[in-house]
C-alpha cells in the first residue's frame, strides 16, 4: 500500500540533500573569491586596468589570476556566471521550507502557547517575514546611509535583533531560527539575482557596445557581496540549530540567534584579514570565544516550571486529537511512556542526559499524539529509536505502533504533521 508519510520523508531527504549540494557550492564560491579577491597583489606589468594579480597552486597545477576593476578592454567569447549556485540554493530551500514547515505547520511551525494560528495564518506570516525582510534591507541599502557601510551593518544588525525576537513570539523556538536563517538567506540571495547579477550585465553590456563601463555599478556589487560574505555563517548555524535544542529550546533563544551574527562577524574578520595581510588579529578569537560561551549559557539559563498538570489538561489540537481518538492509541501510549519517555522528556531520567534529543518531549497524550509520524518513521518502520534498541522494544510492540498509526489515516495527509 502506498505510505504518503514515508514517501513525504523521503522527499524532505531528497531536497534537502540538493539544498546541501548547492549551498556547499555557493558557499564555497563565495568563500573562494572573497579570499582571491583579499589576496591580490599589484605587479609592474600588469595589464591595463587590471587592479591585481594572484598565482596559486592546486591539484598539481599553477593558476594565475587577473582582477581588472571595471572590466577589460575586451571579453572573451566565453564569461562564466556564478549565479547558479546562488539560486538552485534558495529555491531548494524554499521547497525544503514548505515540505518540513508549511505542510507540517501544527507539528513544527505552530506554538499555541506563543500564538493559537490557523495552518494558513502561519504559513502567511513565514512567507512574510522572509519578504519583508528583503524589502528592509534593500530599503536600507538604498538610503542615505549607504555612503556608510559601517553604520549600515549596525543598523542592518538591530533589525536582526528585531526579527528574531519577532519570530520568537510567534513560531516555535525550532521555527523562529531557521526562519531567521531562511530570510538571511533569501536577503544574500536576492542581493545575487536583483543587484549584483543585473550590475554585472550593464557592464558586459557596455563593454559590448564599445563604452566606457561606470564604475559605480562594480561598488555596488562589491557592497552587497561583501554583506554577502559575513551573513553566510550566521546562516549556516541556523540551519543546523533544528538539529540542537539547546539552541532553540530556551526563552532566550532570540538572543542567541542575534549573538551568532555576531560571532560570525568576528570569525569572517578573522579569515578576511588573514587572507588580506597574511595574519589574522589574534583578538578575534578571544570575542568569538566569549560569545560562544555566553550563547551556551543562555541556552541553559531558563528552565521548565515542572508543571504537569497544567500540560496534561491542556486542550488537543485537530491533529493530535486525531491520532489521541485512533484505535490503539492507548497501547501505543503505554508503549512510548515504557520505551521512550525516560529519554524524550522535559527532565530527562536516563543517566548522564539533561535535555530531550532534538527537544521532542513523549510524556503526555498530546506529546505522543503530535509526535505520531515521527514515533512511527522512526521506531515502527524503521528501528532507528530507541538507539541501539536500549530500552529493548520489542517487534510486537513496534507492529502496535504501526498498526496505530495507519489505523488512523497517518498513511495518508494526516500523518504530515498538517
Amino acid at each position: 500500500m502506498y505510505d504518503l508519510a514515508i514517501m513525504w520523508d523521503w522527499l524532505a531527504f531528497a531536497v534537502r540533500w540538493l539544498h546541501i549540494i548547492t549551498a556547499i557550492a555557493w558557499i564555497g564560491a563565495s568563500f573562494y573569491f572573497i579570499a582571491l579577491d583579499l589576496s591580490l597583489r599589484k605587479s609592474p606589468d600588469l595589464p591595463k586596468g587590471a587592479y591585481g594579480e594572484e598565482w596559486e597552486v592546486h591539484g598539481g597545477g599553477f593558476y594565475h589570476t587577473t582582477k581588472y576593476t571595471v572590466a577589460p578592454d575586451r571579453l572573451p567569447e566565453h564569461l562564466t556566471w556564478h549565479k547558479w549556485q546562488s539560486y538552485w540554493t534558495w529555491l531548494s530551500g524554499a521547497a525544503l521550507l514548505m515540505v518540513v514547515y508549511w505542510a507540517g505547520a501544527e507539528l513544527f511551525l505552530i506554538d499555541p502557547d506563543k500564538a493559537d494560528l490557523a495552518t494558513w495564518q502561519a504559513i502567511a506570516l513565514s512567507a512574510g517575514f522572509i519578504a519583508v525582510g528583503w524589502i528592509g534591507y534593500d530599503l536600507l541599502c538604498k538610503s542615505p546611509l549607504r555612503t556608510r557601510p559601517t553604520l549600515v551593518m549596525l543598523m542592518l544588525f538591530a533589525g536582526i535583533v528585531a526579527v528574531s525576537w519577532a519570530l520568537d513570539q510567534v513560531f516555535t523556538g525550532r521555527a523562529a531560527l531557521l526562519h531567521l536563517g531562511a530570510m538571511t538567506a533569501t536577503i544574500m540571495t536576492a542581493n545575487v539575482f536583483f543587484i549584483i547579477m543585473p550590475n554585472q550585465r550593464i557592464v558586459v553590456g557596455d563593454l559590448k557596445a564599445g563604452r566606457v563601463p561606470d564604475a559605480k555599478y562594480g561598488h555596488i556589487a562589491k557592497l552587497r557581496s561583501t554583506h554577502n560574505n559575513y551573513l553566510t555563517l550566521p546562516v549556516i548555524f541556523l540551519m543546523l540549530s533544528n538539529h540542537y535544542p539547546l539552541a532553540f529550546g530556551t526563552e532566550y533563544a532570540w538572543i542567541i540567534a542575534a549573538l551568532v551574527f555576531l560571532m560570525g562577524v568576528t570569525i569572517r574578520h578573522y579569515f578576511n584579514t588573514m587572507h588580506s595581510t597574511g595574519e589574522g588579529p589574534a583578538w578575534t578569537w578571544g570575542a568569538t570565544a566569549v560569545i560562544f560561551v555566553l550563547i551556551a549559557w543562555l541556552s541553559t539559563a531558563s528552565g521548565w516550571d515542572g508543571d504537569y498538570d497544567a500540560l496534561e489538561a491542556a486542550p488537543l489540537t485537530d491533529y493530535e486529537l486525531r491520532f489521541a481518538s485512533a484505535e490503539g492509541f492507548e497501547a501505543a501510549e503505554s508503549i512510548v511512556l515504557g520505551r521512550c519517555s525516560m529519554c524524550h522528556a522535559r527532565e530527562p531520567v536516563w543517566e548522564g542526559m539533561h535535555w530531550a534529543p532534538k527537544g521532542v518531549h513523549l510524556e503526555t497524550r498530546a506529546d505522543i499524539a503530535g509526535q505520531a509520524r515521527q514515533i512511527y518513521l522512526q521506531s515502527a518502520v524503521s528501528h532507528a529509536m530507541p538507539p541501539a534498541n536500549l530500552t529493548g522494544i520489542t517487534l510486537e510492540e513496534r507492529a502496535a505502533l504501526r498498526d496505530w498509526f495507519r489505523g488512523a489515516g497517518g498513511m495518508g495527509i494526516a500523518g504530515l504533521g498538517g
